[in-house]
Parts: structure tokens; C-alpha cells; sequence
């Protein structure tokens, strides 16, 4: 039988994706008026943060099921 979590965890994942970039999208316009020695830290920052709390998720998409017994 075919993983149903794959499915469900990849919408959770775009999800989470979009709502990640318009937060930090939103966040440009204050974030461009400050010195470009802190904006570079926020961006590569936001640009790895982004993952953390897929962690989990991967790890509950990818669990083995134990067998359904008769």
C-alpha cells in the first residue's frame, strides 16, 4: 500500500514555503533600510532557517509503518 504521507507532507511543505517567503518578503522593506552588514546575516539566515521545521516532518513522511497484522 502506498504511503499516504508522502502526498499530505509535501502540501504541508508548500505551504509552509509560501507563508515562510511572504513573511520574510515582508520583512524587506524594513530590513533594506539597514546597513548592508546587517542585512547580509538576516538573508543568509532566512535562507537556511527556512528548513528547521521541515526536520520533523521529513522525518514523520519517511517512518515505516509497522505491518497491519490479520
Amino acid at each position: 500500500m502506498r504511503n499516504p504521507r508522502k502526498p499530505l507532507a509535501m502540501l504541508m511543505m508548500l505551504t509552509w514555503l509560501v507563508i515562510y517567503i511572504v513573511a520574510i518578503g515582508s520583512l524587506s522593506g524594513p530590513v533594506g533600510t539597514l546597513p548592508s552588514w546587517v542585512q547580509m546575516p538576516f538573508y543568509i539566515l532566512a535562507g537556511v532557517l527556512w528548513i528547521l521545521p521541515l526536520k520533523p516532518l521529513f522525518a514523520w513522511m519517511n517512518a515505516v509503518e509497522p505491518p497491519e497484522e490479520d
